[in-house]
């Protein structure tokens, strides 16, 4: 999270998304949700020279604003130059298949998901998918032991007030491995799971695919 008064720099923003090898990040001001930056939003960029490039004839017939609007997202160096506004949300009750309608509909790869007005995760495509194989592994035999172990977990986290804080959370089991998904909201939660997880009689490794939020970007919008 990069914290402060000053608009979060591009180069924070980009070595943000390449050490949490993630794709997007939403943009906050003072706890709400103003943006999202993505890598498609990066794609045209002056330093690439991916730039949009037009044709003199094709300026004299684009108005000055889109024009100036090109400019800024290619050349600027501020998340809230180069983000996305106007963010499409949901809530962390709305059910899975009108999340994917959202996506389609809106021609989108994630959105964030508020509870009460504040940003609790994303969901992405890659986590629709990894909900339709924990499915259809569900309709598969499973090893008792490996249920065991599964119920054993969820059982636990149940019992601890920060393992029923985490968002979208889904866990998997196969031949002892245990596979975490979900969205915390700190690093020593993060840990926390993956120490029960390794501490659950019969686990021989953990797969933790859990998404920190802390890594959102929280700036102050251009007036």
């Amino acid at each position: 999270m990069a914290n402060g008064s000053g608009l979060a720099a591009m180069e924070h923003v980009v070595v943000l998304m390449l050490e949490n090898r993630i794709s997007g990040v939403p943009v906050m001001d003072d706890g709400r949700i103003v943006g999202i930056l993505t890598e498609g939003d990066l794609l045209r960029r002056v330093e690439l020279g991916t730039q949009p490039q037009r044709s003199h004839l094709l300026q004299l017939v684009t108005g000055e604003t889109p024009l100036a609007a090109e400019y800024v997202r290619s050349h600027g160096r501020r998340a809230s130059e180069v983000m996305t506004p106007n963010v499409v949300t949901v809530e962390d009750t709305t059910p899975i298949a009108e999340i994917a309608r959202v996506l389609e509909a809106r021609r989108v790869k994630r959105v964030p998901v508020l509870r009460d007005g504040k940003l609790v995760g994303i969901v992405s495509r890659a986590n629709l998918l990894r909900a339709l194989a924990s499915r259809l592994q569900e309709t598969a035999p499973v090893p008792a032991d490996d249920r065991r172990i599964r119920s054993a977990l969820l059982t636990e986290l149940r019992q601890h007030k920060w393992g029923n804080t985490i968002a979208q959370l889904d866990v998997t089991v196969q031949n002892g491995v245990v596979k975490l998904w979900g969205v915390v909201h700190s690093q020593e939660q993060k840990t926390a799971v993956r120490v029960m997880a390794e501490n659950t009689p019969g686990v021989k490794k953990v797969e933790d695919y859990l998404e920190d939020v802390t890594t959102e970007v929280l700036l102050t919008p251009m007036p």
